[in-house]
């Protein structure tokens, strides 16, 4: 394992790109993993990263030392030791959690969207926590794959990354798409959530294969989208709230397809 201790470090420096520049995590293909949970579900997931790197005062810390004693076999794999002051300078939270990783960005299955039957498309999402949420709740909801639109916020960010607590690593993500083609090219239902929708998400089927569709924060799903769907629907809510979080909007219709599927077989 490699001891650094100047900030001058390539490795130091690279961190620190990947941190704050997604366009640097785009050009390179590259990004960052924080804390023990997400590099060991990337590493049961991937294998080992392309680097890692550990906090002088937690690397006796039990699970930090299992995975670095695991990675260590790797060849591949570069090991990297630094000073408490320099890990704060290059983790992306304020409480560091004692390890980093860098990983090449996962490509999604090679696949034709015709093919899934399970879906989420997103539209100009921009919060990293709700994009982090919905694809922790589209993978524990065993969903195939995420398509983001052009302007959503990047998946492959840290924030977004420690948001979605591994559910990266068991989906294909798909981004910068044009979500019209892949509402076309999908062989199923699709469905928007908007508030004004006559018809609720419990007063519709959603065994077999289906599509939803959830939008911006703000604006909704737009209304060229709304009206290339088969379906719209609205969340029943009889409380005085005007609506809900985008992310807890998703998590409520596919958990609801996942109830009804389990009903129906």
């Amino acid at each position: 394992m490699t001891v650094i201790t100047s900030r001058e470090h390539p490795i130091i420096k690279q961190l620190v790109k990947l941190e704050k520049s997604a366009q640097f995590r785009k050009k390179n293909g590259l990004t960052i993993l924080d804390g023990p949970h997400l590099v060991q579900s990337y590493y049961a997931a991937f294998g080992a990263p392309i680097s890692l790197v550990i906090n002088e005062s937690s690397k006796n810390k039990p699970e930090i030392k299992q995975l670095t004693e695991l990675i260590s076999h790797q060849p591949d794999t570069e090991l990297y030791q630094v000073s408490d002051a320099l890990f704060r300078l290059t983790s992306p939270v304020k409480t560091p959690s004692g390890i980093l990783a860098i990983i090449s960005k996962p490509a999604p299955e090679i696949q034709a969207t015709q093919q899934y039957s399970f879906c989420v498309l997103l539209e100009a999402i921009q919060d990293p926590g709700n994009l982090g949420s919905i694809l922790r709740s589209a993978a524990a909801a065993n969903v195939n794959a995420v398509y983001l639109s052009y302007d959503c916020v990047n998946a492959w960010s840290p924030k977004v990354l420690r948001a979605a607590m591994g559910a990266h690593f068991a989906l294909n993500i798909h981004e910068n798409c044009q979500l019209q083609e892949i509402i076309q090219q999908f062989n199923g239902k699709v469905i928007s959530t908007t508030l004004g929708a006559k018809k609720t998400l419990y007063q519709t089927t959603l065994t077999g294969r289906l599509a939803f569709i959830f939008g911006n924060e703000g604006q909704g799903v737009s209304e060229s989208i709304t009206l290339a769907t088969q379906e719209n629907v609205a969340i029943p809510m009889p409380g005085k709230t005007e609506s809900l979080n985008v992310a807890a909007a998703a998590a409520i219709c596919l958990f609801e397809k996942v109830r009804q599927e389990s009903i129906c077989c």
